[in-house]
């Protein structure tokens, strides 16, 4: 094999799989979301939130195991994710739903980014935008989600594919 197909090869092996950066947590800002706050269920894939009694599906949806590491992330319309976690009957519970935006946003790691996340809690998070139930109020086109890769909030259109993790319990 000639120098230059190895080189090809190689190239095209590094392009083929990137290498995913680890997440970036600045230790002079205090934890907003640590350990301590959650009581992980493995077993059942779900996370309970001591601060605001939410329970949270560990893993968003299209991804499944105990490190969320099985499938691939599901992206949704925001109709079609609304539908989605009403039809759920994920660990048994039929009364999962898409969490309002001020419940998502609960879950960013201020201290963070790639995820903006707990990652011990919500291992191998896709670092992407999910969406909240919250419609925008001045725009029927839009819904508010939360980008998990920095942590920041905005809108959408509710046409657009996005993530979904599913919460229970609350409102």
């Amino acid at each position: 094999m000639s120098s230059r197909t190895a080189l090809a090869l190689a190239l095209a092996g590094a392009l083929a799989a990137p290498a995913v950066p680890a997440q970036r947590c600045n230790p002079a800002i205090r934890p907003s979301a640590p350990d301590s706050r959650y009581v992980v269920n493995a077993a059942q894939g779900t996370v309970l939130d001591q601060q605001t009694g939410l329970t949270w599906k560990r893993c968003v949806e299209g991804r499944s195991g105990t490190l969320c590491d099985a499938g691939s992330t599901a992206y949704l319309n925001w109709g079609a994710a609304l539908r989605r976690a009403e039809a759920s009957a994920f660990a048994g519970y039929k009364d999962w739903r898409l969490p309002n935006s001020k419940e998502l946003e609960s879950l960013v790691e201020v201290a963070c980014y790639a995820p903006a996340l707990n990652a011990t809690v919500f291992p191998n998070d896709p670092q992407t935008v999910v969406w909240a139930s919250s419609p925008l109020a001045n725009d029927a086109y839009y819904a508010w989600y939360v980008y998990f890769d920095l942590g920041n909030s905005s809108r959408d259109y509710r046409y657009n594919d996005n993530a979904v993790r599913l919460v229970r319990g609350g409102q």
